[in-house]
């Protein structure tokens, strides 16, 4: 799969000497603006969802019908990351960027004056596009604009501006509710306030448009497409490259036949595909079966269910929210220096034991008209091991899952591996979230946490007995089997 050791073009890897390693980090920072709108727009719709599915300002939805109004753009995340690959072979990294600005842009103006839920559903979907598109071209850049032995560092500033755009969302959602006086209150020119917590997002949708217009072009593209002279200066004034040409020559060994990467290059002996095509749909996946985003859309749903008010649930988003920004610095930072796979393994069994706690409080939990009750001791109980164990997540697979995506393909297939690993990590998002009411209606939220710990267990099996280690192995030598 890959080199455990040194990798063989160190010698002719980037030389970061201080202003380079400057600027390396600006132009990945500014390419992670993409995952401020993932944040942003997975996160917003947590603050609304309620008020979109009630009576007062509403759509008036039943159950089914708001699941579907929070699912739709999951729908849409699917589609867009299926086909970000193709699009960023064809149409280059920086333009697919660009038409996902003008996604986000489309979805923010639709989805806040939709006039019907139809018409919200569509252009929710549309917004799951750009989410999509976003998830693969953030990472699949930052890899491969980025030295070796910061790799790691510069890709998880994808989940970084994913933690942005959460607390972005989470702070604007609380300060409209204040402002006005709940979700379902006219706030400026007699909009609901729900309808400017999701038409606020057209601010960073424009600032992507913006930056993505100034960001140069993955060099790995260029060489692809033939135009060697613009590889060769962007690796000389981006990545400080001394020795452009070999590096080119490198690069232009294994990218191959990228322009023609189809899905049937991802086919292999290994039960129909290749072994890392395996590997990269099983880390999306694992990361989405842990029940993380059950967190992130229905934690406000769970504290109003439980009897607080509107805005103390807001409040207590915001602050989980900010919490997370703890372990996910310090992920980026261990990142390179332990490697992925210690990362990973130590967040699979955090994960495991908390979520366990969690199962235990959640057995006692029970629906009494309509309400989430949690009795005694047990509400904190639940309570400690749900958020314990979304920080152990931000620790690791939050930003690790996205890291190893984004390096573990070697190059030739790189762009339509990683979007058929997202668009499997959206697949997964789209199940749990979906399955999370009715099974908890069902079997109940204890059994529906336990089998959450059991996918976390299982994904400390697979890190430890399958993932290959990438922390130190250049692009160029990461293979296929």
């Amino acid at each position: 799969m890959t080199s455990q050791t040194s990798s063989r073009h160190d010698d002719l890897e980037e030389i970061v000497d201080p202003v380079i390693k400057r600027r390396i980090i600006i132009v990945c920072a500014a390419a992670a603006i993409g995952g401020v709108l993932f944040g942003f727009d997975t996160a917003v719709i947590n603050g609304a969802v309620d008020s979109i599915a009630g009576t007062a300002t509403g759509f008036g939805l039943n159950s089914f019908m708001s699941g579907i109004s929070v699912s739709c753009a999951l729908l849409g995340c699917v589609l867009g990351a299926w086909f970000a690959g193709k699009l960023a072979d064809k149409y280059g990294r920086i333009h697919s960027m660009l038409f996902a600005a003008i996604l986000f842009i489309a979805s923010s103006l639709g989805s806040a004056l939709a006039p019907e839920i139809w018409s919200f559903i569509v252009f929710r979907f549309i917004g799951g596009l750009g989410v999509g598109l976003a998830s693969v071209l953030g990472p699949a850049y930052i890899a491969e604009v980025s030295p070796t032995k910061m790799r790691g560092f510069l890709t998880s500033f994808q989940q970084f501006g994913v933690g942005i755009g959460m607390l972005a969302s989470t702070i604007t959602n609380s300060m409209f509710a204040k402002g006005s006086g709940g979700a379902d209150s006219p706030f400026w020119f007699g909009l609901a306030t729900w309808r400017w917590m999701l038409l606020i997002m057209i601010v960073p949708s424009v600032v992507m448009f913006a930056v993505s217009l100034l960001l140069p072009e993955s060099p790995r593209y260029l060489v692809m497409k033939g135009r060697d002279e613009e590889a060769a200066a962007t690796l000389k004034r981006i990545n400080g490259v001394v020795n452009p040409e070999a590096k080119i020559a490198q690069i232009r060994a294994t990218v191959g036949s990228e322009s023609g990467a189809k899905l049937r290059d991802l086919r292999g002996g290994f039960l129909g595909l290749k072994k890392v095509v395996w590997i990269g749909i099983l880390v999306a996946l694992f990361q989405q079966f842990c029940g993380i985003n059950i967190i992130l859309y229905y934690d406000s749903s769970i504290w109003r269910s439980m009897g607080f008010s509107e805005q103390v649930a807001l409040d207590i988003s915001l602050y989980r929210t900010l919490a997370a920004w703890i372990p996910m610095i310090a992920s980026m930072i261990l990142l390179d220096r332990i490697g992925r796979k210690k990362l990973l393994a130590a967040g699979s069994i955090a994960m495991t034991v908390f979520l366990l706690i969690a199962t235990v409080g959640f057995y006692h939990a029970s629906m009494q008209d309509g309400n989430f009750v949690l009795p005694g001791i047990w509400a904190p109980i639940a309570i400690f091991g749900m958020y314990a164990f979304f920080l152990s997540f931000n620790f690791s697979w939050g930003a690790g899952m996205w890291v190893v995506i984004g390096e573990i393909f070697p190059n030739n297939i790189r762009a339509i591996g990683v979007a058929v690993a997202t668009a499997f990590n959206w697949i997964g998002n789209f199940v749990v979230s979906t399955t999370f009411p009715p099974l908890r209606d069902t079997i109940g939220v204890g059994n529906v946490y336990l089998a959450y710990t059991v996918f976390a267990l299982l994904s400390y099996l697979f890190v430890k007995k399958v993932l290959p280690e990438t922390n130190g192995v250049a692009l160029e030598d990461m293979k296929a089997e």
